[in-house]
C-alpha cells in the first residue's frame, strides 16, 4: 500500500464522513478506495464510447462563481452541432443545475463533458448515453 495525504475543505471531508457513516465504513482509507475505483470505472467507461450517441450532461455549478456561467456558456457555443437543447434550473441560491440535451459524435460529446469538468466553480458533471438510431423512413 502507499501513503498519501490530501488537502479537501473542511465541508467536503464532513458530507465524505456522513456518507462513509451512512454506508458503513470503518475507515476514510476503504471509503476513499471506493470513490477512486468509482471515478477510475467512470472514467474508462466515458472513455470507451464511441459511434454516434444521444444523451444528457447534467452539470451543476455555483452560479456566484467568478465567470463560471460565462465559461459553460463559450463551452456550449464551441459544441453547436451536437448541442440540441439546454435547460436551466436554480436548485439553491448556491447551486444551479445545466441539462444539456447532445447528440453527434461519440469523441465530441466526451470533449465537451470534459471541458465542463475542468472548469472552476463547476461542483459536478454526468454525462449519460445511449446509442443514438435513426429509423428509417
Amino acid at each position: 500500500m502507499m501513503r498519501i495525504s490530501m488537502s479537501l475543505p473542511k465541508k467536503l471531508l464532513n458530507e465524505f464522513d456522513d456518507v462513509l457513516k451512512d454506508r458503513g465504513y470503518n475507515s476514510r482509507s476503504n471509503g476513499i478506495r471506493d470513490a477512486l475505483k468509482d471515478y477510475i470505472i467512470r472514467y474508462q467507461w466515458m472513455k470507451e464510447i464511441e459511434g454516434d450517441r444521444m444523451g444528457v450532461v447534467s452539470v451543476i455549478y455555483d452560479p456566484h462563481y467568478t465567470d463560471v456561467l460565462g465559461n459553460i456558456m463559450d463551452i456550449q457555443h464551441s459544441f453547436l452541432e451536437e448541442i440540441n437543447a439546454t435547460m436551466h434550473i436554480h436548485m439553491s441560491d448556491k447551486n444551479c443545475l445545466e441539462v444539456i440535451v447532445v447528440k453527434g459524435d461519440a469523441n465530441q460529446i466526451r470533449d465537451l463533458t470534459e471541458q465542463l469538468m475542468r472548469l472552476n466553480g463547476v461542483e459536478h458533471v454526468k454525462l449519460t448515453t445511449t446509442v443514438s438510431t435513426e429509423k428509417n423512413k
